[in-house]
């Protein structure tokens, strides 16, 4: 399983739309508390404008903010955004300068959707892969028939320890977890020890 996220921050001013100013950043997220802390963060640097409209999305979870503008004339725009560029763990906010002119709950959507398109499109972009890390603990005697299953798996293991025993890391596929454990414990004749860790998320 993979996502498509952002590579890093970004940052895009659109040009004014009746005299407000919109201006989109977006930052990679791992979890709610970071979008926000984000959200925080640019409501502290533009703390003189009337808006900072947001959205998030992690994994199947997503959340949007209007911030005081109309309902459904903000968050869900640039939530829409996000989900048109197929991203996720990923965060956008936008910045409004009230130019003295009211846009129209229309006009709003247009405008922050604008903003949130700009910034994502011009954005870097990220793919990362979701992996299933493994250790497996052995005696040096079994080191030939755990080397030689990897060798056949198309296996590389991403770390090895040299103590008492060897411990080796991988990270593989989630489905194939189980066909790895099970041929390495046929090759070792179940003595070696085999730890399914978290999955984790892996810039590939």
């Amino acid at each position: 399983m993979s996502f498509l996220t952002l590579a890093g921050p970004h940052e895009v001013e659109i040009d004014k739309v009746k005299r407000s100013r919109f201006i989109g950043l977006a930052q990679p997220c791992a979890s709610p508390d970071e979008a926000l802390a984000f959200v925080s963060q640019v409501r502290a640097r533009f703390h003189d404008a009337r808006h900072h409209c947001w959205a998030w999305r992690i994994g199947e979870d997503a959340r949007s903010s209007d911030d005081g503008e109309p309902h459904h004339s903000a968050g869900a725009p640039i939530l829409k955004q996000l989900e048109g560029h197929g991203l996720t763990n990923a965060v956008v906010v936008v910045v409004r300068y009230f130019g003295g002119l009211k846009l129209g709950v229309g006009g709003l959507a247009r405008a922050y959707g604008a903003a949130a398109a700009s910034v994502l499109d011009d954005a870097q972009t990220l793919r990362v892969a979701v992996l299933t890390p493994l250790t497996i603990t052995y005696g040096y005697e079994l080191a030939g028939a755990v080397q030689g299953s990897l060798h056949r798996l198309g296996i590389e293991p991403v770390q090895a320890d040299y103590g008492a025993n060897v411990t080796l890391t991988l990270r593989i596929a989630g489905d194939r977890v189980e066909s790895t454990r099970d041929q390495l414990r046929d090759a070792c004749g179940g003595a070696v020890e085999i730890l399914i860790l978290p999955p984790v998320a892996v810039p590939g």
